[in-house]
C-alpha cells in the first residue's frame, strides 16, 4: 500500500508539531523536578542553581518551555541538543560508551531529536508559524 504525497504533506507539520509539543513536555518537566521539586526526585533533593545541575535544570525549564510552544525552535533545540550531548558524555559515557550499557538511552534519544528540530522546525500548531516563520 503507497501513500500519496498529499497525506505525507497535510499530516507530516502535524506529526511533527505533536512529537515537538510531547517532547517539550517531558523535558519540561526534568527542569520543574530540578529547580521546583515538582515532580519530587529524590536525586535533585537540596540541588543548588549555582552548579552544572542547576544550570541544567534552567536550561530545561526555559528550553523545554519554549520548545513546548514552538517558540524560536530552530535555535532552542540546537542548544538543548548540545546540552544533551554534553550530558552523555559527561555522565554516561565515564561508566562505559555504550548506552544500553551506562543508562544513557534518553540522553542519546534526546540529543537526536532536538537536532531533528533544529533542522525540520517547528510543525504545526507553533508560535514560530503564528510568527510567519514556522521553519524557525
Amino acid at each position: 500500500m503507497s501513500l500519496s504525497p498529499a497525506l505525507y504533506a497535510t499530516w507530516s507539520p502535524r506529526l511533527l508539531g505533536l512529537l515537538r509539543i510531547i517532547l517539550g513536555f517531558l523535558f519540561l518537566q526534568h527542569g520543574t523536578a530540578k529547580l521546583f521539586g515538582a515532580p519530587h526526585v529524590a536525586m535533585f533533593d537540596g540541588l543548588q542553581l549555582l552548579s552544572v545541575m542547576g544550570a541544567a535544570g534552567v536550561i530545561e525549564l526555559v528550553g523545554g518551555s519554549l520548545l513546548l510552544v514552538g517558540l524560536f525552535t530552530r535555535p532552542v533545540a540546537f542548544i538543548l541538543s548540545g546540552q544533551m550531548a554534553a550530558a552523555y558524555f559527561m555522565a554516561h559515557a565515564p561508566n562505559g560508551f555504550l548506552p544500553i550499557l551506562n543508562g544513557g538511552e534518553m540522553a542519546v534519544m534526546y540529543c537526536f531529536t532536538f537536532l531533528y528540530f533544529a533542522a525540520a522546525g517547528a510543525g504545526a500548531c507553533s508560535l514560530d508559524g503564528l510568527r510567519g516563520k514556522a521553519g524557525a
